[in-house]
């Protein structure tokens, strides 16, 4: 991971394609992808083991996702094996919905109980990539606007420039404050 780590807080399928950042791939060992995967802690569980193939069935989810939101948010159809590649990681670990007694209620929960960790973990990524790319704000998402940048976000407020402010926005209002105030040669 980039000393900065990723960017997380967008929805699920953004935070995977911003794994593919300006300095580099933030998902290239199974260690990489442990980390991300806690830092969406309650967003997707941990599917267990993760090898080097599980790895780069991920990564193939997110040069999926990344091709279809570039062409869906400009307004154009996606890449038709873009999509057929993302239902395919869905359908390799199908979810169900598994209802228990906690003692007091039912209580329903989605699992996917079937493929292995890198197929599951592969299937939840597509099924967020799907719900995103299948919702009208998909229109909405944004490139960041800092040089440097190659970040993507579902901008909360319409006047939102950067990816984050505390990075992008910082870096580039002291950049501009640098070149108003620099002392002439």
């Amino acid at each position: 991971m980039s000393e900065l780590g990723p960017l997380t807080g967008e929805p699920l399928a953004l935070d995977l394609v911003n794994t593919r950042t300006a300095s580099g791939d933030l998902l290239t060992t199974p260690e990489d992808l442990r980390a991300w995967l806690r830092l969406q802690a309650g967003r997707i569980s941990l599917p267990g083991e993760l090898t080097e193939a599980d790895v780069a069935a991920v990564r193939r989810v997110r040069e999926h996702v990344a091709r279809a939101l570039d062409r869906v948010r400009r307004g154009t159809g996606p890449p038709a094996d873009d999509l057929a590649a993302l239902n395919r990681a869905q359908r390799a670990a199908p979810a169900i919905t598994e209802l228990s007694w906690d003692g007091q209620a039912v209580t329903a929960a989605r699992r996917r109980v079937s493929g292995s960790a890198g197929e599951r973990l592969a299937a939840w990524l597509a099924e967020a990539a799907a719900e995103l790319l299948a919702d009208p704000a998909v229109a909405l998402v944004r490139e960041c606007e800092a040089d440097d940048c190659v970040m993507v976000f579902l901008p909360a407020h319409p006047r939102r420039r950067w990816c984050s402010a505390a990075r992008c926005g910082n870096r580039v209002r002291v950049a501009r404050h640098y070149r108003r105030h620099k002392p002439p040669a």
